[in-house]
């Protein structure tokens, strides 16, 4: 029983890892063990990161490409599993969120959304999960939202791409876990971050979310890192197609 949460000798490949919870995740998963592939379409962000990761005495390494790119994630996935080693673990976090009322949302920004938060899951996944089935063995994590089961102004494009990012993790374990791949997904609430810092600091926004929520506050990035670790280890190993949300009970709450 020891061992059951252990990452030990386990490659975790994270997308978008190099700040926000994607660098979080890093941090939290490599204290149990995992080495880490962090990825970030800027080289320098990514090495940045391998040495802040390293300072802390955890096994980084960068890995930079765009996950928007099929070619450069192709010829990213190979290298890494020829020349640092297999990809036990996928963690599908890379994403962006642009705020406009829709019916004056921007097409390319529309596009844009789409490309990194929903088609960039598809191919990153597609080229990790066709070495996995070889191996018969892999896991793969994708960061869902609540906007996977919710609407909220202004971010229609946002919600859109988690609610299929959602429809692909199922669809995925659908056809991938007779080949002993586990395909999760989390499900963050409302979390203190880089990309939530406006709304942080929004004295209405976060009133309302704190009487919605029955937490009653916002919630801290560390508390993602037990559902990372779960889903990541053997612990998890007949968990399949499950959006798991960590929110302080929001979902549920009317």
């Amino acid at each position: 029983m020891n061992d059951l949460f252990s990452l030990a000798d386990k490659n975790i490949l994270i997308t978008g890892a190099a700040q926000g919870i994607g660098y979080l995740l890093a941090t939290g998963l490599g204290r149990y063990g995992a080495r880490i592939i962090v990825n970030d379409i800027t080289p320098e962000r990514a090495e940045t990161a391998v040495t802040k990761l390293q300072q802390e005495g955890i096994k980084a390494i960068a890995a930079p490409f765009n996950v928007t790119h099929k070619q450069d994630i192709e010829a990213a996935v190979e290298h890494i599993e020829k020349d640092i080693g297999v990809i036990d673990v996928l963690i599908n976090n890379a994403g962006i969120q642009r705020r406009h009322p829709f019916t004056e949302f921007p097409e390319q920004e529309w596009n844009d959304v789409i490309a990194v938060n929903q088609t960039a899951v598809f191919l990153v996944s597609q080229a990790v999960t066709r070495r996995m089935v070889a191996r018969q063995a892999g896991k793969v994590i994708n960061i869902c939202s609540m906007q996977s089961e919710l609407g909220r102004d202004t971010i229609t494009p946002y919600a859109a791409s988690k609610g299929a990012v959602k429809m692909l993790t199922r669809g995925m374990c659908v056809e991938l876990a007779r080949h002993n791949i586990q395909v999760n997904g989390i499900a963050p609430g409302y979390f203190k971050t880089e990309m939530t810092k406006a709304l942080v600091e929004d004295e209405a926004f976060t009133s309302w979310l704190c009487k919605r929520t029955p937490a009653a506050r916002w919630g801290d990035p560390q508390e993602l890192i037990g559902a990372a670790v779960f889903l990541s280890s053997k612990a998890s190993d007949f968990v399949n197609g499950h959006l798991l949300f960590v929110d302080g009970g929001m979902l549920v709450a009317v």
